[in-house]
């Protein structure tokens, strides 16, 4: 292709900072100005809640020029907000309370320590070194409870008494008798001395025990648990009875650690981080559950045979393909929650398996000291890392959760011996529930108008007709007012980073309590993206897309292409919030004003579409994504008059890795592409992630090859950027050299590699952002325009 005759004139005006021609009105743009930190276009809300009088709210805004987060306070009925300085924060309410079943007492965590709120008294219950978490009230209403490190500890209201409940200790049982041994047999039986000594020191520690069972002042017996395992967490029952503790054995990492060199460094050294193993090396360990009675000290195991399917291997045959031993027994998995009831009667939990296929709740008979499965979610691909909710409703009996078993995400009730009850259906998403005090029902996000619009819903507990609160098309999170008639909303929209509104819960218009943009960004008049629907010719219905292009084309004319990749795979950023991508979005209104189009697509993979969407990709990452992009291309050229001859790719972490795809895997379409922070290699990748989607490297070595971009490198032929961190400790850079290595070797021309020293995986520096998306503009400028 030929270069554009102002191609180099116009990298000469990005790199001088110098205003390229806007389309709108106001100040214009330029890219550095695009690329610049955030701080111009104002902080968002990014945490907000409840005074428990409900008549104040709180929220933190970051602080301009600084990592520093401030908490403002407004009231309620109005007014301005004010910043708090560091003794206001004395008497304010935390975020997350729990409260009391009537609603009038609530607990919290600040700095590590438990707080008390009583009407207008607030009150500081722990001051230790230790921080403290999971506070909650005992099931008498008075007490509270809360955990520190694994052992858990006891408020007692009236006395102001704090005493240790549930001590427990990955550690031989000091009193515990020996195991038996010949030798030490023979020698009690030849020595009387020594037999006595024994007996001595066994009649003093049953006094020492009988005289703590009869001492109700003293601590409790630490429980052990044996010097092999590791404790994960533990859980307290809230009238103090019985303790469920997660332990999963010690050692047996056999993965090796990877070494990230740092070569700006203020020592002035090279410099040396420890970083993650690679995908199946050192999986997550197996779980194992204790059931502990706290009256009699006693420790039983909470045996997971019981789970259904759990013996059963789903990578049996992939498994005999690989020449690998069977899998024996039952699978690993590990425990993702425990929650008690108030009453203290009943614990529900929440198991994954390693191999991520299936979900279990369940609960635990106390009495018999076993697993009771309830609920069970399996999957062909993998269980969604999202909704994942559970909990007990306020009767204590029945359990609510988030399920994707209808392949879309839903809220579900089940009460003793029934079945579960879908309060939410259609092809929607459920997500983030809130229930009422009283667990009449239940406020939640829904997608239901189309996937990229969101809203707070709600429904009955007796399920019904669902219900939109709100009509803020970008909501992001919400908070329940203490008296149950408003919700804190944050919300946001496409150029509007998140802000804050009241929303009574009955309907109506929303109040907007908040616009933290700075007079600047709000002066300028910004490109709104097109919200678009491309048909998809390989059966995947229809795919969501953002377009940025000008109002109108000129006659005949055909305009180059950019298509924009987001990171991450299962993200959504066709919605009607705030991007992730804001700078991405300002740098796509630059290109509109070059005379590019530019399109935006939530490709296969992507959140928000339900269960099929986000699994298409299971074992073939990159070829259902590249066809949704050649969907776009096609609909850029039929409908949009694009160019087929000049289009280009590009985008970040995921977004790379799929540009690198459409390079190597569609050399015919792309003409250009820039790879940021790209995966090259799944093999290299984290196993919590990549294992979901392609199993393991030894289990599954056909999906890692099919989906690794540097299997394709020999199909080169357009124009490639690859840019990388160097600390990049997520996507490691080693994974773009290694590339670079490749496309060498290939004797591969019109490509560059970008090193940035001092960036990790989200750039934090504004010179870099503007150094990677001037050679991005410059890439498409010289291999786009003819």
């Amino acid at each position: 292709m030929r270069r554009h005759p102002l191609a180099f004139r116009l990298a000469l005006v990005l790199s001088l900072g110098i205003a390229l021609p806007a389309a709108a009105a106001g100040p214009a743009l330029t890219l550095d100005q695009a690329m610049a930190h955030p701080d111009w276009i104002g902080p968002p809300v990014e945490n907000a809640w409840w005074s428990l009088a409900g008549d104040t709210v709180y929220f933190t805004l970051k602080r301009e020029g600084s990592p520093v987060r401030d908490t403002w306070r407004l009231a309620v009925t109005g007014g301005e907000a004010t910043k708090l300085e560091a003794a206001d924060l004395v008497g304010i309410d935390a975020a997350r309370p729990v409260l009391s079943t009537d609603g009038r007492r609530a607990l919290f965590v600040r700095n590590g320590d438990v707080f008390l709120r009583e009407g207008g008294r607030l009150q500081q219950l722990t001051r230790s070194a230790e921080a403290e978490d999971a506070p909650r009230f005992a099931a008498n209403g008075r007490d509270v409870l809360w955990r520190q490190g694994n052992d858990w500890y006891r408020w007692v209201a009236g006395s102001g008494l704090v005493e240790a409940v549930a001590i427990v200790k990955a550690e031989k049982d000091p009193n515990a008798p020996p195991a038996a041994d010949a030798l030490r047999d023979h020698q009690l039986r030849l020595s009387a001395a020594l037999a006595r000594e024994r007996a001595q020191r066994d009649e003093l520690r049953r006094h020492a025990e009988a005289l703590r069972a009869a001492d109700p002042t003293r601590a409790p017996a630490p429980v052990y648990l044996g010097d092999d395992v590791v404790i994960a967490t533990t859980a307290l029952s809230p009238d103090g009875r019985w303790l469920v503790v997660v332990t999963e054995a010690k050692g047996g990492e056999t993965g090796r650690a990877g070494k990230m060199p740092r070569y700006v460094t203020e020592s002035g050294y090279e410099e040396v981080e420890d970083v993650r193993v690679r995908v199946g090396r050192n999986p997550p360990k197996g779980q194992q559950l204790r059931l502990v009675d706290l009256q009699d000290g006693s420790v039983r195991p909470l045996v997971l045979a019981a789970l259904p399917g759990i013996a059963t291997d789903p990578l049996a045959d992939l498994r005999a393909a690989a020449k690998l031993p069977a899998l024996e027994g039952e699978r690993p998995v590990r425990i993702d929650g425990l929650l008690w009831n108030d009453a203290g009667t009943g614990v529900a939990l929440m198991a994954r398996a390693v191999d991520n296929k299936d979900r279990w709740i369940a609960t635990v008979d106390l009495a018999g000291g076993r697993l009771q499965p309830q609920h069970r979610l399996t999957d062909p691909g993998w269980i969604n890392w999202n909704f994942n909710d559970f909990g007990w409703l306020p009767d204590g009996r029945t359990l609510w959760f988030l399920s994707e078993q209808s392949g879309w995400s839903h809220l579900y009730t089940l009460a003793p011996g029934g079945r579960a009850k879908a309060l939410t259906s259609g092809r929607w998403e459920a997500s983030e529930p809130v229930w009422t005090a009283d667990g009449s029902a239940a406020y939640f996000l829904c997608n239901r108008a189309w996937p990229g619009d969101y809203e707070v819903c709600t429904v009955s507990r007796d399920g019904g007709d669902v219900r939109e609160v709100t009509a803020l098309d970008g909501v992001e999170s919400f908070v329940l007012s203490p008296d149950q008639q408003q919700l804190l909303v944050r919300w946001s929209a496409h150029h509007t980073p998140p802000q804050l509104a009241l929303q009574p819960v009955t309907g109506g218009a929303a109040r907007v309590l908040t616009d933290t943009r700075t007079a600047d960004y709000r002066a300028r008049e910004w490109l709104a993206p097109v919200m678009v629907e491309v048909p998809s010719t390989h059966g995947a219905g229809r795919i969501h897309g953002k377009l940025y292009r000008p109002e109108t084309l000129e006659p005949g004319r055909r305009y180059p292409v950019v298509m924009f990749v987001h990171g991450a795979g299962y993200l959504q950023n066709v919605s009607h919030r705030f991007p992730n991508y804001f700078r991405e979005q300002m740098f796509h209104q630059l290109l509109v004003e070059n005379s590019y189009l530019v399109l935006d697509l939530d490709f296969r993979a992507s959140e928000g579409y339900g269960r099929d969407w986000r699994t298409a990709i299971y074992r073939q990452m990159g070829k259902p994504e590249l066809e949704d992009y050649l969907d776009g291309v096609a609909y850029m050229v039929r409908e949009h008059q694009g160019d087929p001859e000049n289009v280009g790719i590009y985008g970040g972490s995921y977004g790379g890795f799929m540009s690198l795809i459409a390079l190597f895997r569609a050399p015919e379409t792309f003409a250009a592409g820039a790879a940021l922070r790209p995966v090259t290699d799944w093999t290299t990748y984290n196993h919590e992630y990549t294992s979901n989607i392609l199993n393991t490297p030894d289990v599954d070595p056909e999906a890692f090859r099919l989906s690794s971009p540097i299997e394709y490198a020999q199909n080169l032929q357009g124009h490639l950027l690859i840019s990388h961190g160097m600390i990049d400790d997520n996507v490691f850079y080693q994974d773009s050299v290694r590339l670079a290595q490749r496309l060498i070797e290939l004797k591969k021309d019109h490509w560059e590699l970008a090193s940035y020293p001092l960036e990790r995986h989200g750039y934090q520096h504004p010179e870099s952002w503007y150094d990677q998306y001037r050679r991005i503009f410059q890439l498409f400028e010289r291999s786009l325009k003819d």
